[in-house]
């Protein structure tokens, strides 16, 4: 097979895998923490829609499961986590709450000020149901935009955010176009080793890559890569053999 007719199924495979969890019927329960009153918290699009946004806020520079139990370690600081009285803190009762008596964040004091900002805009914006950000079929393109205008979300967490809400929570969007991939570790790394980008390839190449791939939906291949480089194709021990790409993947077969 040629490296052309190679890429193409490549894709095929990750699309087909793709759709099928785009698909699949919602889950009760996304689990985001591992913890179950956390995860229900940031499920609840319906009275709290705010926690799922504030998480995305707060997903940077530590672990992801670290970074989403923050909300839900404010509702039990605060014994409340409504609209109502999260607008009424200030910036140094968030920074407060954030630092004390363990620290939240690797970055409290950034990260209050991302938290604060994002409560405010929801507030002031959206009239304080966060919903109000997906409701109505929006574009992909609205829906990524609106949420790159909050502090401390760039292309990374905002295309992150509207992918989640379509692929797991099923909000409708009008397209899926403008929904691009997260370029992660993981993404980068199962890209490369696949050979539809170089090993060193910047986050603009993935995107771009994915784009020409996949241009309907480029984001429905980001799961499946991240699933496959945390499964399988890890850093240094790879499980080639257990992996549903070993017959096309190009590193695969230089290590048979």
């Amino acid at each position: 097979m040629n490296h052309n007719a190679n890429v193409h199924a490549i894709r095929d495979i990750l699309v087909e895998r793709g759709m099928a969890i785009y698909r699949a019927p919602r889950e009760e329960i996304t689990p985001f923490t591992g913890n179950e009153d956390a995860d229900r918290l940031l499920n609840d699009l319906s009275d709290h829609p705010h926690a799922f946004v504030l998480a995305c806020i707060m997903d940077r520079k530590i672990k992801a499961e670290r970074a989403w139990m923050v909300p839900f370690h404010i509702r039990e600081r605060l014994q409340d986590f409504s609209m109502i009285r999260l607008a009424a803190l200030s910036r140094d009762d968030v920074f407060r709450l954030m630092a004390e008596p363990v620290p939240l964040h690797r970055f409290v004091d950034m990260m209050a000020g991302f938290f604060f900002s994002g409560v405010q805009r929801i507030a002031t914006q959206y009239g304080s149901n966060a919903s109000l950000i997906w409701a109505e079929r929006p574009s992909s393109a609205m829906v990524v935009y609106r949420f790159l205008e909050f502090d401390g979300v760039g292309p990374k967490i905002a295309n992150m955010a509207a992918n989640i809400l379509a692929r797991h929570f099923k909000v409708e969007f009008s397209d899926y176009y403008s929904i691009d991939i997260s370029a992660d570790v993981q993404v980068r790394r199962v890209f490369g080793r696949l050979g539809l980008t170089p090993p060193d390839a910047s986050a603009d190449q993935l995107v771009y890559r994915a784009r020409s791939l996949h241009p309907e939906f480029p984001g429905l291949l980001d799961l499946p890569s991240w699933e496959i480089g945390r499964k399988w194709c890890r850093p240094r021990v790879k499980e080639c053999g257990a992996c549903y790409m070993r017959a096309l993947c190009p590193t695969a077969a230089g290590d048979a």
